[in-house]
C-alpha cells in the first residue's frame, strides 16, 4: 500500500470541532426536516412544514435546485385544465396579484415550451456521470441502500426501538463500526480496497463533519445548503429521525440524532472522494474542477430555478382561484337554514368524508342537526389495553397525551385479551418485518397458501389487534398516575361540550360520531383512520366522552355550570365506516327506530354519491352495501377508498351558513359561533389546532401528487413493512418512502387529487382572526408565505382575504358579474 494511500486513511482524530457559524450553519438544514409518522399512527404531514418561514415557491426553487424536487404540477397537467377549470379570467388575476408584466399569450406558449434547468450533484452524482453503468452500481443507488438498510436495522433493534429519547444517541458511531467490517460493500461496487478508507474515519460525528467540510472545501456560506442537499437525498429516513426529535420534545427533550444521520451521508461523500484521488486521479482531477465550479455558482442556481418557476406559479394561483371562485358564488348564494328543535344531533369529526354524511342526514328531516368538531372531541388521552403495557396516543400528533385511559374489565378477560394480543404482535412481526414478506409465505407453506385462497374467495372481516379488544362500558382516566377527581371531569367535559355549541338546547339523542376505515393487506391503513385521533379510529374517544356524559354525577356536576342536561337526553358513541359509509353505535341498548332509520337511509344516500369515483356500476342499495363490504375485505384491493383526496377548504361558521350546500366532500366544516366566543379562545384554539392539521393533510396530498417520487411512496404493490411500524420500501431497498402511495392518488387514468392550497373561511369578526394570527408566527408563516388562504366569511356573503397584515375584499367573476348587472 503506497504512503499517499495510508495518509489518505489514517487521518488524525484531533480534528478540529465545528465552529460557530459551521454548527449553527448545519442545524438549520437539519430544522428543514419534517417528521413521518409510524404506520400504526400514521397522521398526514406537510413535509416542507420545518421550512414554513420561507414561502412555499422559495421552498420550491431551493429543492429543484438541491435535489431536483417538484412542488408544481408538471406543464402537461394545466395543458389539461386551460380552457376547462381555468379561464383567461383566472390567469389574468393571478398576474395581476403577482405584480408581472406578462399576459395570457405568453402563460399559454410557456406551456408549450421545453425548459431543462441545471441541478446540484452532490460528489456521489458527478462520479455516477462517468462511471461504466452497464457494469458497476450507482454510487447514489449503493449509498442510499446501504444507509437505508443500517437504519432500518438500527431503528428496529428492540433495545433502540423502544427508547424514543437521548438513549438511541450513537447512531453515527454504530453505523461507523459495522460499516468497517463490511467487506460487501466494496464487491458489490467492484471497488477493491474501498473499506479500507472507513477505517480512516473519525468516531465522532462532529469531529467527522468538521475534517469532510475541511477537506471538500465547503466555504461557510454554502455548509447548510450543502447540508441539507444531503439530507434530501435520504429523506425518508431523515423524516422518521425528525419524528423521533418531534416526540422527544413533546417530553421536554432533545436529541442529536439527525446531526449523526447527516454525519453519516457526509461520511460517504469523504469516502469516495478520498477513495477517488487514490486510485482514479484523473478521473479525481475533473471531479474537483466541477466541484470547485459548481459550489461558486450555488446561489445563482437557485435564482435560476427561481425565474424558471415563475410562470409555474401563475398557473397554479390561476388554478386556486378558479377553485375560489366556484366555492365562494356557493357561499354566497347559500341561504342560511336553521334547524327546527332538533330531535338528533350528531357531532362528526370535521374531516372532509364527514361532509357527505353530514348533508345526506340533514336532508332527510328538519330536526337532524350536525355538528363539525376535531375527531378525538378534545380528549387528551393515551390509550392503555387493561394488563398490557401498550399505549396509544389518540390525539392530534401536534399534542401531547395528559391523560391515560383504561378500561375496567373483568379479570379473567384482561388475562384472555393480554395473551392474545402477544401472540397477534409476534405473528405480525414476523410477517412484516423488512425481509419477511415472502419467507413467511415459504415457511407458514400450504397453511398459508391456504389462507391466502381462502381470503381471495371468502374473505373474512377486518381485524386489527388492539382496536378488536373488549373495552366494555366503564373507563379509567388517570394523570400523573391519579385517578381524576369528578370536578376535574366535569371540568373536561364541559369545556369539550362549550367548544361544541352543546352546552345549550339538546336533543334527546345526541350521537358523538368518530370515523374509520376498514381494510385488509394495508400497511398505510392508519392513515385512512382519523389524523385527529394519532391515526387511530375515533371509536375510543367518542365512547369514553359518552360514558362520562351520560353518568349522573357528572350531569349534576354540569348543571352547577349552567348546562343542564334533562334526564332522557341519551349520547351515544358511534363510529362512521368512511369504507362503507355504515355508521355503527356503542353502549346502548337501542336507538329510536326512527333515528335508526335516518343513520341507515344516509348511508345509502352516500353510498350511491361514492359509487361513481370508485367506478362501481348502478346496483341496488344492498347490493352496493354489500360490494363495499367485500372491497374492505379484500386484500388484494389496491383502491379501497379515496380517503381525503380532492381536500381543498376550511370553514369554520356556524352550521346554518352550509346546511344544504354540496360541498362535495372536499371540505373540512368546523362549526363556530363567535357571538358565543368570549375572548375568542375557542377561535384561537380552531386556528392554531384543527386548521393546522388540515394545512397538514392538504400539503400532504398536494405534495404527494406533485412529486410522489419523493414525497410519495410509490406504488402500494411493491411495499414491504419496515421494522414492523417504521414505514415501507418500495421493493426491497432504497430510501425509506413517505406520503401517499400512487394509488390514493390516482385512478389509472387520472388524479383523483387536484393539487390546491387550503382556502380557509372563518365567520369571526376581523379584528378577532387578525389578533390570533399576530399571536401566533406559525400562523403568520402559512398566511403570509403562501402556504394557505385565510379569509374572513361575513354574514352579508362577502369575503376578504386577509394577507400582509391587511384584508381585501374578494371580487371574483361572479360577483363582477352582478355588479355589472
Amino acid at each position: 500500500m503506497s504512503a499517499m494511500a495510508k495518509n489518505a486513511i489514517n487521518q488524525d482524530d484531533a480534528t478540529p470541532r465545528l465552529g460557530e457559524n459551521r454548527r449553527k450553519a448545519l442545524d438549520g438544514a437539519c430544522a428543514k426536516i419534517a417528521p413521518t409518522w409510524p404506520l400504526d399512527e400514521l397522521i398526514a404531514v406537510n413535509p416542507w412544514w420545518e421550512m414554513r418561514s420561507m414561502t412555499l415557491p422559495q421552498v420550491s426553487s431551493r429543492l429543484a435546485a438541491l435535489t431536483q424536487a417538484h412542488c408544481l404540477m408538471p406543464k402537461i397537467y394545466f395543458e389539461t385544465r386551460w380552457m376547462e377549470q381555468i379561464q383567461p379570467e383566472h390567469l389574468e388575476r393571478a398576474v395581476t396579484e403577482t405584480g408581472a408584466s406578462i399576459d395570457v399569450h405568453e402563460l399559454e406558449a410557456y406551456l408549450l415550451e421545453h425548459d431543462e434547468v441545471a441541478h446540484w450533484h452532490n460528489i456521489s452524482d458527478l462520479l455516477d456521470s462517468s462511471r461504466d453503468r452497464q457494469h458497476k452500481m450507482a454510487w447514489r443507488d449503493e449509498i442510499t441502500h446501504q444507509i437505508s438498510q443500517f437504519c432500518a436495522f438500527y431503528f428496529h433493534n428492540s433495545d433502540v426501538a423502544s427508547q424514543f429519547t437521548n438513549e438511541t444517541e450513537g447512531l453515527y458511531e454504530a453505523w461507523l463500526s459495522t460499516t468497517q467490517v463490511d467487506k460487501g460493500i466494496e464487491i458489490v461496487m467492484d471497488e477493491e480496497g474501498l473499506t479500507r478508507f472507513f477505517s480512516g474515519l473519525p468516531s465522532d460525528a462532529e469531529a467527522l463533519l468538521s475534517m469532510a467540510l475541511n477537506e471538500l472545501g465547503i466555504a461557510d456560506e454554502y455548509v447548510e445548503l450543502y447540508a441539507h442537499a444531503l439530507l434530501l437525498d435520504i429523506n425518508g429516513w431523515a423524516s422518521w429521525v425528525a419524528y423521533l426529535r418531534w416526540q422527544d420534545r413533546l417530553n421536554g427533550e432533545e436529541n442529536h440524532l439527525m446531526m449523526e444521520l447527516l454525519a453519516i451521508r457526509v461520511a460517504w461523500e469523504l469516502v469516495i472522494w478520498r477513495y477517488q484521488r487514490h486510485k482514479y486521479r484523473s478521473v479525481f482531477a475533473r471531479m474537483n474542477v466541477l466541484w470547485r465550479h459548481q459550489m461558486s455558482t450555488l446561489p445563482r442556481l437557485i435564482d435560476v430555478h427561481t425565474r424558471s418557476q415563475k410562470k409555474g406559479w401563475i398557473w397554479q394561483r390561476a388554478a386556486e382561484i378558479a377553485y375560489q371562485e366556484g366555492l365562494h358564488k356557493q357561499l354566497c348564494q347559500g341561504v342560511p337554514s336553521k334547524a327546527q328543535q332538533p330531535m338528533l344531533q350528531a357531532a362528526f369529526c370535521i374531516d372532509v368524508r364527514s361532509e357527505p354524511m353530514r348533508r345526506a342526514l340533514e336532508s332527510l328531516d328538519a330536526r337532524i342537526q350536525t355538528i363539525g368538531f376535531a375527531g378525538f372531541f378534545g380528549l387528551p388521552i393515551e390509550y392503555q389495553p387493561s394488563g398490557t403495557t401498550l399505549k396509544r396516543p389518540q390525539l392530534p400528533g401536534l399534542l401531547k397525551a395528559s391523560i391515560k385511559a383504561q378500561p375496567r374489565l373483568k379479570p379473567k378477560t384482561v388475562k384472555t385479551q393480554s395473551s392474545e394480543l402477544n401472540r397477534k404482535a409476534r405473528w405480525a412481526e414476523w410477517g412484516m418485518a423488512a425481509p419477511a414478506t415472502f419467507s413467511m409465505v415459504e415457511s407458514s407453506g400450504m397453511m398459508y397458501v391456504l389462507k391466502l385462497l381462502k381470503e381471495s374467495f371468502f374473505p373474512s372481516g377486518h381485524g386489527h389487534p388492539v382496536n378488536d379488544l373488549p373495552v366494555g362500558r366503564e373507563w379509567e382516566l388517570t394523570q400523573n398516575e391519579a385517578a381524576l377527581s369528578t370536578d376535574q371531569l366535569v371540568e373536561t367535559v364541559h369545556a369539550i361540550l362549550k367548544a361544541m355549541g352543546l352546552d345549550r338546547r339538546l336533543a334527546p339523542w345526541v350521537l358523538l360520531v368518530g370515523h374509520g376505515s376498514c381494510t385488509s393487506n394495508n400497511p398505510h391503513a392508519a392513515g385512512l383512520d382519523c389524523g385527529a385521533c394519532g391515526g387511530q379510529t375515533g371509536e375510543l374517544n367518542v365512547r369514553i366522552l359518552c360514558h362520562l356524559l351520560n353518568q349522573p354525577e357528572i350531569r349534576r356536576g354540569l348543571q352547577t355550570k349552567g348546562v343542564p342536561i334533562a334526564q332522557d337526553t341519551r349520547f351515544v358513541a358511534a363510529l362512521h365506516n368512511t369504507m362503507t359509509d355504515e355508521i355503527r353505535c356503542f353502549d346502548t341498548d337501542g336507538l329510536d327506530t326512527m333515528v335508526d332509520g335516518w343513520l341507515e337511509r344516509a348511508g345509502e344516500l352516500v353510498r350511491k354519491e361514492r359509487a361513481g369515483q370508485l367506478g362501481l356500476p348502478a346496483m341496488s342499495d344492498e347490493d352496493l352495501r354489500k360490494t363495499l363490504v367485500r372491497r374492505s375485505r379484500d386484500w388484494s384491493q389496491v383502491r379501497p377508498e379515496w380517503g381525503l383526496a380532492g381536500n381543498a377548504a376550511f370553514i369554520a361558521a356556524s352550521r346554518e351558513r352550509t346546511r344544504g350546500l354540496d360541498l362535495q366532500g372536499r371540505v373540512f366544516l368546523h362549526d363556530y359561533d363567535a357571538d358565543s366566543d368570549e375572548g375568542f379562545a375557542l377561535l384561537e384554539q380552531i386556528m392554531t389546532a384543527p386548521m393546522v392539521v388540515a394545512n397538514w393533510i392538504n400539503l400532504q396530498y398536494y405534495a404527494s401528487v406533485c412529486d410522489n417520487y419523493r414525497y410519495g411512496s410509490g406504488n402500494k404493490v411493491l411495499h414491504n413493512v419496515v421494522g414492523g411500524n417504521i414505514g415501507v420500501f418500495e421493493g426491497n431497498g432504497g430510501d425509506l418512502r413517505i406520503g401517499l402511495p400512487m394509488q390514493s392518488l390516482h385512478n389509472g387514468e387520472e388524479w383523483m387529487h387536484e393539487p390546491l392550497r387550503l382556502s380557509v373561511y372563518i365567520d369571526a369578526p376581523r379584528h378577532a382572526i387578525e389578533q390570533v394570527v399576530q399571536h401566533h408566527e406559525s400562523l403568520y408563516n402559512l398566511i403570509d408565505n403562501g402556504w394557505l388562504y385565510l379569509f374572513h366569511w361575513s354574514g352579508d356573503g362577502e369575503v376578504y382575504r386577509y394577507h400582509h397584515g391587511s384584508w381585501e375584499r374578494e371580487i371574483f367573476l361572479s360577483s363582477r358579474d352582478e355588479e355589472a348587472g
